[in-house]
């Protein structure tokens, strides 16, 4: 069985599946800019009171995990739903689309958003042990969108090519 998407036939409109590194590449700019913003932020906040609990309590912890998880996705939800882009699938020109290829509504953003922000190795490993010829992540497939360059913008009649 391939893997491959078949040719489309003539006047067919294709859209181009962005590249797994390619959306690595652009999830690791946005981990770098929440994260840093983020941390920032509650350094900031945090400094009048930093007798050395909020390093303890910080450092990798459950409230550490939640408001790190709770800003990304909300962070991915508000650009991808707004945008169809996050700041790191601008730079790499990628964007999240719906299988038609037009801009995936918020409730389908919010779905695989979720699944990044909260789940992301388990959606990541799942999606690629059961890959199909869209690249889709589990939560991509929950929420039936892709993630393709950014020049596509296609109506209807979709054939995938991968990158």
């Amino acid at each position: 069985m391939s893997s491959e998407a078949p040719a489309p036939s003539p006047g067919q409109p294709e859209v181009v599946l962005a590249k797994w590194s390619d959306r690595f590449f652009a999830w690791l700019i946005d981990f770098v800019i929440v994260s840093i913003a983020v941390n920032g932020v509650l350094a900031a906040v945090a400094f009048p009171f930093w007798y050395g609990d909020f390093d303890r309590w910080w450092s990798g912890g459950p409230a550490h995990y939640g408001i790190m998880s709770t800003v990304f996705f909300l962070y991915w939800t508000f650009f991808e739903a707004t945008r169809g882009q996050s700041v790191g699938k601008m730079v790499l020109k990628i964007k999240t689309v719906d299988l038609a290829g037009r801009p995936a509504d918020a409730k389908s953003i919010a779905i695989q958003s979720f699944g990044k922000a909260f789940l992301l190795p388990l959606d990541v490993i799942l999606g690629w042990i059961f890959t199909n010829d869209r690249r889709q992540r589990i939560f991509n497939r929950a929420s039936d969108t892709l993630v393709v360059k950014a020049a596509d913008n296609v109506q209807s009649g979709v054939t995938y090519r991968k990158d």
